[in-house]
């Protein structure tokens, strides 16, 4: 399995590591309660320098860029972000990724660490300019919490303040040079910080010197992200999912031409045969990936992300279900063997309580 620069940081802090996506990562620290508790209330840190990272030279649509992301990248402004998608030619999701303007014909792509090779793969055949892959040179920290501002503050000052949401700007901390973007996957306040890969140590150290930040693993990212029915890839969404089915439309710009629109308007035309709803359980047992779903007798779909949600008391998860019984409210049943789970169809997010927009 691949290592991220701060594995031996791991160790040293005795963390639980297993498998993601062909790397050796955290899972857990203390307990994934605590930590997911310390990021709504205070402040973690987490490594997500898995994650790959890919630059595109030239304008949008002289690269071909524009068409091969689902966002609007004309009316972007140097230092902001989107969330957006990489779709086949069937409308099926190929990653979902955030893409970042760092000059008027410089472009960042942050994508997921178990597609990178199927992403540049399709990046080379679909890209007409420059193309660089530096996911290996770059590490990742992610900041998350309503804490993190004033964390950040004492590294590089009052500027920090001043950065919007999906925005981003280059700090100087101690004299290095970081990439500091106002995202994160856990619906609270938070930041993303890109440094060169051998900084990762030192900034991975640096920022827990600082009590108010604990670390926290990916067994946490993941109850943080569905409890705000945030998408993970491999699991809600892949290449037999579109966008539309997803729920997720509105980062679709249809006003433009990319790969895939044709089957997306389709799917708009012709209607769907599944849609990922949220589903909320009546009691603390946690719907798991493959349990299938009914509607009384009638077997409707299947879960995709489950699990105990510490914020709410009970058991969350997200599913693919018929479009007919989509309506929010609806009572249906989670079975597994000898399992029942009595739950309800209701909106994303199933937690409202974050401050990431404030």
């Amino acid at each position: 399995m691949k290592i991220t620069p701060l594995y031996e940081e791991h160790k040293k802090l005795k963390a639980k590591i297993d498998n993601f996506a062909g790397w050796s990562m955290p899972i857990q620290y203390s307990s994934i309660i605590s930590e997911h508790n310390w990021t709504r209330n205070a402040c973690s840190l987490f490594d997500t320098c898995h994650m790959g990272e890919f630059i595109v030279y030239g304008d949008s649509k002289e690269s071909n860029l524009d068409k091969v992301l689902t966002a609007n990248l004309e009316d972007m402004d140097v230092g902001s972000s989107r969330y957006c998608f990489m779709l086949n030619e069937a409308g099926g999701i190929i990653d979902d990724l955030v893409v970042y303007r760092l000059a008027q014909e410089k472009w960042m792509l942050v994508v997921n660490a178990g597609t990178i090779e199927k992403d540049e793969r399709h990046l080379k055949e679909n890209i007409y300019t420059n193309l660089e892959n530096i996911s290996a040179d770059i590490a990742k920290l992610d900041l998350q919490g309503p804490s993190s501002r004033d964390v950040l503050r004492k590294f590089v000052g009052e500027g920090i303040d001043k950065l919007r949401y999906y925005h981003f700007d280059h700090f100087f901390i101690l004299g290095k040079k970081v990439l500091i973007s106002r995202t994160g996957y856990t619906g609270e306040l938070g930041y993303e910080l890109y440094i060169d890969s051998e900084g990762a140590q030192w900034l991975w150290n640096l920022i827990l010197n600082d009590k108010r930040v604990r670390p926290a693993g990916l067994g946490a990212r993941d109850t943080l992200r569905l409890e705000m029915g945030y998408p993970l890839y491999g699991q809600d969404i892949n290449e037999e999912t579109s966008p539309i089915e997803a729920g997720l439309e509105r980062f679709v710009e249809f006003k433009k031409a990319f790969i895939g629109r044709e089957a997306l308007l389709k799917q708009r035309e012709g209607g769907i045969k599944k849609r990922l709803v949220c589903l909320i359980a009546n009691s603390r047992r946690a719907p798991r990936k493959n349990y299938k779903i009914y509607a009384e007798e009638d077997e409707i779909g299947f879960v995709t992300s489950g699990t105990f949600s510490p914020s709410l008391s009970c058991g969350i998860g997200m599913g693919y279900i018929r479009p007919d019984y989509c309506k929010i409210g609806s009572k249906i049943t989670i079975k597994e063997g000898k399992v029942e789970i009595d739950a309800t169809i209701t909106n994303r997010p199933f937690y409202k309580k974050g401050s990431l927009r404030n």
